[in-house]
Formats: C-alpha cells, sequence, structure tokens
C-alpha cells in the first residue's frame, strides 16, 4: 500500500511543481510584458500568479503526505524512526522544498500587487530554483556512487523542463477561460510556443542523457520495470509532440494568414495538459522503481517479454477456487493461479470487446438501440468485483474490509468503483437522461485516469521478475485507455467537422483494448 500511495504522493507533488515552476516561467515572459496596457489581452497577471500559488501549496501538501508515507512504511515495534528519518538527504531536501514553497506563496502575493518589481522576481526565481535543486536531491542521481554531479545536473534539467512545458500548458489553457473561439492573441501563441519548443527540447536531451546512465542496453530496456516504463513514458511523450507539432504550425501560420482558424487549438491544449500531467505520474512511478542498470539477476529475458505478447487462443475455462492457495497470501504463484488470471482477463475482454463493436455499429447511425451498449460495464464490473482477488471477499476467506489493506487488492477496487461510474453515467449522457454537456465529458475523463492508473498499478509478488512479467501487458492497456479517453474528448469538444475523425478513433481504442485483453497471457 505504501509503494501505490507513494507514487500517487509523487504524482502529485511533481503536478504540484510543474504548476508552479511553469506559470513562473509563463508569468515572467509571456504574461507580465502582455500585462493591462499592453496589447489587451484579457488574461490578468494575478490568474498566473494565483496558479503558481496553488500549485506550491500543493506541492508543500503533497511533500507532507510523502514524509507521512515514508515514516508510516518504516515505522516498526520501537515506533516511528523520526530522528532517523531527520539525519537522512531525504529529509533535508524535502524540507528544502517546503520552504521554497513558502517563499513561492509570499513572493506572488507581492508580486500580486506589485508586477514590475524586479526584487520580488529575482526572489520568485530563486525560490523556482531552490524548488528544481531540492527536487533532484530526492531522485535516484542523489544515490548514485559514480557521476553524481551529472546525474543531478540532468535531473534537474529534465525536470525544469517538463514543469516549464507541461505547466506553461496549464498556464496557457487557463488564460483561454471564457476567451471565445478566439481565446489568445497571435503573440501570445508565439511566445509561447517557442518557450516549449526549447523546452522540448532540453526535456528530450536531458532525458537521452539520464537513460544512457540507468539503462545498459536493449535487454534492461524491455526486460526490467524501469525500461519498460521509460518506453511507456516516451510513447506517451510522442502523443504530446505530435499534438505540439500541430499546434506549431498552427500558430505560426497565424503570421501569413490572420484570420487562420484557432478554434482547435484550445481543445489540442486541453489533451495536451492531460497527457502532460500521465507523463509526470510516470516519472513519478520510475522514482519506485530501481534503475535497469541494477537490476540484474531478476531481469526478464527478450525472449520471456515476447512470449507475454505472442497471441494464442483465449481460455475460456477456469479452474476451481478449491486448487488456488487462497488461504495463503505469500504463496508462491501455481499454475491454477496463471490459468485464474488469464480466464478474468479474457472474460473481461468479451465485454469490451463487445462494447466497441456497438459503440461503432451506433456511430453509424444504423442501429439506435446500440446506444445501450454502457450497460455492458455494469456486467464487466460485477465480473471483476467477484474474479479478481480470489482470497478476498466475496470468494476468499479475507473479508471486505481487512482485504483493502492489499495494495494489489485497493487498487483492483478502485478499479472497479471507475468501471461501474463509466457504465452509468454514459449510459445515461446515450439516453438522454443527462443533458448537459459537462456530463459527457466524465467518461473520457475517467478513461484517462484508468489508464494512468494502469501505469502505476503494481502486483505484490514476492519474485521481482515475475511481477514485471505479469504488469508488462498492463502497459499497452494503459496507453490505449488513455488514447480512447482523450478521443473521445476531442470528439466532444471540436467543433463540426473536426469531430468526426477522433469520434471514430476511440471506439477503435475500445475494440482494440479488447482484443488486447483477449490475447493475455500469463504463461
Amino acid at each position: 500500500m505504501a509503494g501505490f500511495l507513494g507514487v500517487l504522493v509523487r504524482g502529485l507533488a511533481l503536478s504540484g511543481q510543474a504548476l508552479a515552476l511553469g506559470g513562473i516561467v509563463f508569468a515572467f515572459l509571456v504574461g507580465r510584458p502582455l500585462a493591462p496596457g499592453g496589447l489587451g489581452w484579457s488574461l490578468p497577471l494575478s490568474r498566473s500568479l494565483g496558479l503558481v500559488t496553488a500549485g506550491a501549496l500543493g506541492l508543500a501538501l503533497a511533500q507532507c503526505l510523502s514524509f507521512v508515507v515514508q515514516v508510516g512504511s518504516l515505522a516498526g515495534d520501537a515506533g516511528w524512526p523520526l530522528r532517523e528519518l531527520a539525519a537522512t538527504t531525504y529529509f533535508r531536501a524535502g524540507l528544502g522544498r517546503l520552504v521554497s514553497c513558502l517563499g513561492l506563496v509570499v513572493g506572488c502575493r507581492a508580486l500580486g500587487a506589485r508586477p514590475r518589481a524586479r526584487g520580488w522576481w529575482g526572489a520568485v526565481f530563486a525560490f523556482g530554483l531552490g524548488l528544481v535543486l531540492t527536487s533532484a536531491w530526492m531522485s535516484h542521481a542523489a544515490a548514485r556512487l559514480e557521476h553524481r554531479g551529472l546525474l543531478l545536473a540532468l535531473d534537474a534539467l529534465h525536470q525544469l523542463a517538463a514543469a516549464v512545458w507541461v505547466g506553461g500548458l496549464v498556464h496557457l489553457a487557463a488564460a483561454a477561460a471564457g476567451g471565445g473561439e478566439r481565446p489568445w492573441p497571435g503573440v501570445v501563441l508565439q511566445r509561447f510556443s517557442a518557450l516549449a519548443l526549447g523546452a522540448v527540447a532540453t526535456l528530450v536531451a536531458a532525458g537521452l542523457g539520464l537513460s544512457l546512465f540507468y539503462i545498459d542496453g536493449v535487454g534492461a530496456l524491455v526486460g526490467t520495470a524501469y525500461g519498460f516504463m521509460v518506453l511507456t513514458k516516451a510513447v506517451v511523450l510522442v502523443g504530446l509532440l505530435v499534438l505540439g507539432a500541430l499546434n506549431f504550425l498552427a500558430v505560426r501560420g497565424l503570421g501569413r494568414s490572420p484570420e487562420a482558424p484557432v478554434r482547435c487549438l484550445r481543445r489540442f491544449v486541453e489533451v495536451e495538459v492531460g497527457l502532460g500531467i500521465t507523463v509526470l505520474f510516470a516519472a513519478a512511478s520510475l522514482t519506485s522503481l530501481p534503475p535497469a542498470v541494477d537490476v540484474v539477476a531478476d531481469r526478464a529475458g527478450l525472449a520471456e517479454v515476447g512470449v507475454r505478447f505472442t497471441p494464442q487462443w483465449p481460455t475460456l475455462q477456469s479452474p476451481a477456487i478449491e486448487e488456488l492457495p487462497v488461504s495463503d497470501p505469500d504463496a508462491p504463484r501455481t499454475a491454477a493461479d496463471r490459468a485464474w488470471s488469464e480466464y478474468n482477463h479474457h472474460m473481461a475482454g468479451l465485454f469490451v470487446l463487445a462494447m466497441g463493436l456497438l459503440a461503432i455499429l451506433y456511430g453509424s447511425g444504423r442501429a439506435p438501440w446500440a446506444r445501450h451498449w454502457p450497460l455492458l460495464f455494469l456486467g464487466l464490473a460485477a465480473f471483476l468485483l467477484v474474479r479478481n482477488d480470489p482470497g478476498a471477499w466475496p470468494l476468499g476467506p479475507r473479508g471486505f474490509w481487512e482485504s483493502l489493506t492489499s495494495p494489489a487488492v485497493f487498487q483492483h477496487r478502485l478499479f472497479v468503483l471507475l468501471v461501474v461510474v463509466f457504465g452509468i453515467f454514459e449510459w445515461m449522457v446515450r439516453t438522454g437522461r443527462l443533458g448537459s454537456p459537462g456530463w459527457a465529458l466524465l467518461f473520457p475523463v475517467l478513461c484517462a485516469v484508468g489508464g494512468g492508473l494502469l501505469l502505476t498499478h503494481s502486483h505484490a509478488l514476492l519474485n521481482l521478475k515475475e511481477e514485471f512479467l505479469v504488469e508488462v501487458t498492463h502497459a499497452p492497456l494503459g496507453v490505449l485507455g488513455m488514447f480512447v479517453g482523450w478521443t473521445r474528448w476531442l470528439e466532444l469538444r471540436l467543433p463540426a467537422p473536426e469531430d468526426r475523425l477522433p469520434g471514430r478513433f476511440w471506439a477503435i481504442g475500445l475494440v482494440l483494448v479488447g482484443l488486447l485483453l483477449l490475447l493475455y497471457r500469463e504463461s
């Protein structure tokens, strides 16, 4: 449980850090030069400063929660090891983050009253630099014995570039709130476009440098949880870069054609923000994993990983629960355990495949009755609730509340809840019971969140390699879940006729999720 909570808390911390650091750079380079009296832009500088304050406060709260999680995980019969924790570099770096957050809050408040005060701008940048440096000292780089200085510098650049890009996108999207069809003047988009281009170049260069030190070859990239998460992060990053490139070209076209449409830019920025936050949570998951270069004995071979992605006919016959060691949660996994899990995934694949095909059928306009396809989510949720964890309630000896202390069971129950919410709200939207456009956005948001959670999902197994081989197939499912969510988001948010293409893509993505589940294997 502590590991899962730790990843979520670190993801929240990185999100708050991005909101704060990205906002500082955005406010100084974009908002301050265009303050009232400039180009008539509707963005008040105080909005960006307010978001920086919110980001700093969120980061401070996440850091405090991180201390609690760490102390709780180390607590034993002798109590909480507060003195030992206070002597660590991790604690001192975390304390430095809290001081920097407090400085940012005070500095932003002062700049709200005097936006041209150079001294306060200098103080805000100094506290922002403090956040970058202390964050680097809480990364893998601080624990390395060789090349520590270089790795700390690369990590600091990597985090700063990610914050400027993702955090700046959040501020750009917030600036467009209530701005109508043309929420930004062209100069704003051009300023931020140049800023984002530099941040992306720095992000990629620093990330490649870190990978050279932490991943020693293709075998480590594919055969370890750290390497595979880097691959997954890169796939999501490619999606971000594609959206960014489209926006970059559209922005450059504004100079040649002042009347060029910009109404789609705002929607693409929204998706960029969502994917950017997902990348931050993936980065948080990386910090909980040992670098691939350090995993040698428990590294999976390329052939072992390839077997998990080799198609085979689905298994639709389940072993009896009596064949499973449900009374001993620490028992090694058996062939019956693997067969039980494969059956669960294959049956879930049938549900999802049926939903995707019905969604495509409904989208064709030839079968209005197919709009009830979201009700299949309820059947899927009931199946998962019963079958996900055979050692827990309702099939196993552990009761409902007792079983929730297991990280894997807790995450499975959370996924079941998401599935129920999926089904109810999307069915009510499809049948017109929820007429407000805002309710329709719940389905894509939950799809994207569910996909992101799959990237942080872990199985508490005794064998590190076996744990990786179970989880390796979850990464493609997580990426596809995010694809379904954000293409559905674009279908709902884009004006006609631009909404047609994403409208086709998200249903196809749902079909692909079903097929992947049908091909799932653990043996």
